[in-house]
C-alpha cells in the first residue's frame, strides 16, 4: 500500500515503464498482488474462504477507490474511474488466485 502510495503521489512514477506498459495492466497487476496479500492476511487470521475472498475484494477496491481521490491532489494526475475499475478487477483476480493456490495445496 505504501508502494501505491507512493507511486501515486509521482506526478509522472514510471514513465519509461507506461511506454511499454499498458497502463491498466499495471494497476490490474499492483491490485491484484495487494489482493493476494490481503486474503492471505484475512486467512491467516481465520476468515472462512468465502470471508477471505469477499473481504479481499472490497478492501483492495476502497484502497483502489481511496488512491484515484488521492491523485485529485497530485499534481499533474487525476482520478480516472477506468483505473478504479483495473483496480477492483486486480483485486477480484488476486483474490482468486489466493484462493485457488491455497486450496490446491491442501488437497
Amino acid at each position: 500500500m505504501a508502494l501505491i502510495f507512493y507511486s501515486s503521489s509521482q506526478p509522472d512514477p514510471a514513465p519509461a515503464l507506461t511506454q511499454v506498459v499498458w497502463d491498466k495492466g499495471l494497476h490490474v497487476g499492483g491490485y491484484a498482488l495487494l489482493a493476494l496479500l490481503f486474503a492471505r492476511a484475512f486467512r491467516r487470521e481465520g476468515a472462512g474462504w468465502l470471508v477471505t475472498t469477499v473481504a479481499a475484494i472490497v478492501f483492495t477496491s476502497l484502497y483502489g477507490a481511496s488512491d484515484e481521490w488521492h491523485q485529485l491532489f497530485t499534481p499533474l494526475r487525476d482520478s480516472d474511474i477506468r483505473d478504479w475499475l483495473a483496480d477492483t478487477l486486480g483485486a477480484v483476480i488476486g483474490a482468486f488466485v489466493y484462493a485457488a493456490a491455497a486450496r490446491s495445496s491442501t488437497s
